[in-house]
Formats: structure tokens, sequence, C-alpha cells
């Protein structure tokens, strides 16, 4: 005979090795977020980078009001952001690398996009789950490109570009190490933004050139990024567009967090002209928070694929065999997917 818990029946009497923990740290997760968030727009790990303070301290140099100040670190503390010791906060070591705006690895341009748009709008998630509509900034004009929103305030775009570094270099950094670059000479990377991962590939194989493609508007700030590397003489910009205009030929071409924004036509419009790019035995990488194949583990990936429902009017994420299946649709003779880091996966192409 089986038993449910019924209304009378004490929770604690039959059901004592159930929690609902779990449900409450999901459902009010976004405290914790909105925490870390705040942070790192208050600079509370790049002043910390200097030394360890105290909350007083602290509290001054982030112009954060007494009230919460020391719930607000003793919090990160909790939260595993912060240490502190003897009265006083300084980084972990995470957070020092990666948290600190002063370091080249910084992160946290992801998180600062996440703090000033996304977070807003992922409060409208169930109306876009309703109408399957992007719920941004296109919410009230029919739910247009995305990228033109971004792409025409200076401030917004400049924003954007640092959060595309900020969620792909640690990607990048595992393709510089993994991807076989002693067997080519030069590579482009599509939709380059602040060209992350050229900077990556380029200090780990001095004899590699390459270039970053993207919209004219873009190549001041490319510019500025790869020159604080020293790297202007190997790596340089194309300007164009990758839906008006065919894509370099080149060894080796990089698309990164560029498919997931696209429908399914697009996808391939955008694999066929890669194809057409690439010489034989030239290889495309393809890189994102790739959703398992059992679209059971990778929480992130699916959670992102959410994300371009909020985001675009079309775009999804997608398993490591979806995209191996696309790429043999148009022409590449040979696929694999290898796992970089964390949630991001990278497929090849290879023609």
């Amino acid at each position: 005979m089986s038993t449910t818990l019924g209304q009378n029946t004490p929770v604690g009497e039959t059901h004592a090795h159930v929690t609902p923990d779990k449900i409450m740290q999901i459902g009010l997760g976004f405290w914790g977020s909105k925490t870390l968030l705040s942070a790192v727009e208050l600079g509370v790990f790049t002043y910390l980078a200097n030394g360890p303070l105290t909350c007083d301290e602290l509290t001054q140099e982030a112009g954060v009001h007494p009230r919460g100040s020391r719930d607000f670190f003793d919090a990160l503390v909790a939260m595993g952001m912060l240490n502190r010791h003897g009265g006083r906060y300084s980084n972990t070591h995470e957070s020092n690398i990666f948290l600190d705006k002063n370091k080249p690895s910084y992160i946290g341009g992801m998180l600062e996009m996440a703090n000033a748009r996304l977070y807003h709008h992922w409060g409208s998630l169930t109306d876009g789950l309703r109408t399957g509509k992007p719920q941004n900034e296109n919410k009230d004009n029919g739910g247009g490109n995305t990228f033109d929103a971004l792409y025409s305030d200076p401030k917004r775009l400049r924003t954007f570009l640092g959060a595309m570094t900020g969620i792909s270099i640690p990607a990048a950094a595992a393709i510089a190490r993994k991807f076989p670059w002693n067997k080519y000479q030069t590579f482009v990377d599509v939709g380059t933004a602040q060209g992350g991962l050229p900077t990556q590939v380029a200090l780990a194989h001095e004899h590699v050139i390459g270039k970053g493609f993207d919209l004219p508007i873009v190549q001041p700030i490319f510019e500025e990024y790869v020159h604080s590397f020293g790297l202007q003489k190997r790596l340089s910009f194309q300007a164009g567009n990758f839906f008006e205009d065919p894509l370099p030929e080149t060894d080796v071409l990089v698309m990164g967090h560029i498919l997931h924004d696209w429908n399914l036509e697009e996808k391939l419009m955008l694999l066929s002209k890669a194809v057409k790019a690439l010489p034989k035995g030239g290889s495309l990488l393809v890189y994102e928070a790739l959703i398992d194949d059992g679209r059971r583990q990778n929480a992130f990936g699916l959670l992102m694929s959410l994300n371009m429902l909020i985001e675009t009017p079309g775009g999804f994420d997608y398993t490591g065999a979806d995209c191996c299946g696309w790429m043999k649709k148009v022409g590449f003779s040979e696929t694999l997917v290898e796992h970089l880091v964390g949630p991001d996966s990278m497929v090849v192409g290879i023609k």
C-alpha cells in the first residue's frame, strides 16, 4: 500500500530525512546573486586587491552606508567571496584573480552586464515563457534585433563587449592550451568583441597571426584591448557583418558565444559561410556552454538558453550532438566535441 503525506500528518514524523533546503536555496538564490553583483558594482574586490581592510575602511572605500555594511561584507564571507581574519577583510584567491578590475584576468564584465541589464530583464521570464518573445530593451517594440539596441549606445556597447570578454576568457585560455595551434598559421575570431580569444591565443602561441572580425563600431575598443597586451603587430581588426559579408579566408575560424544568438536557419547559414571561407583541412571552432546530450547535467547551458529567450527573437543553446549534425549537414567532413572549462565546451569542425 502506498501512502502520501496528508494535510494532517506532521512533516517531521514520516519525512524527517526530507528537507526543503534545496528548494529554498534555489528559490531565494537571487539574494546571493544580487549581493555579489552589487559588490562588483561597488568595486569591493578591486579595493581589497590592494590589501586587507577593516569593516570601517572598506565601508568608506566602497561608499556603503554603515547600517548594512557589516552584514553585506560578512554575507560575502559566508558565500566564499571574501575572507575575514582578525577583523580585516581580504579577497579569496579566486576573487583576487577574477574580480579585480585592474587585472587582465578580470571576468566581472559579464557580472556588470548582469547587474545593469539581465537582472532586471529576467524578472520578466514568466512573460517570456508565455509569449516566446524577448523581454529586454526591445520588449516594447516587437522584439527587434537585440544588437541594434546594444550597439546604438556607446556606454551600453562597451559594457556588453566587456561582458563578452568576461564570459569568454576562461574558455579562450583553455582553447589556447587544448587546440593544436602548431598545425596552423592564421585564425579569425568571428564576432570578436574586445578580442579576448585572439589575445589568449596570441599570448600562448607566438607563431600565429590573428584577426578579429566584427562590426566597424567595435574596432577602437578591440584595438585598445589588444594594445594593452602589446599584441597589435600580430592581431588586427577586420570590419564586417557576418550576415551580409563573406567570412575572411583563414586556416582557423572561431565562433564563441555566437551561434546561440540565432535561430536554426541563421545558425546553418553562418556554418555554411564558414565552410566556404576555410581551406581543405581548415578548422572551425564553436564554443558555448553546450547543453549535455542528455539535457540533464549542464544547468548553466540550459539557463543560458533561457537567457536567449529573454534576449533574442529566435536564439537558443544546443548540445554538442546538435552542432556536429549541423556541421556535417553544411559540409564539414569531421567533427569532435571537447570539454574546455566549467560549463563550456567546443565543437571542432574540419573541412
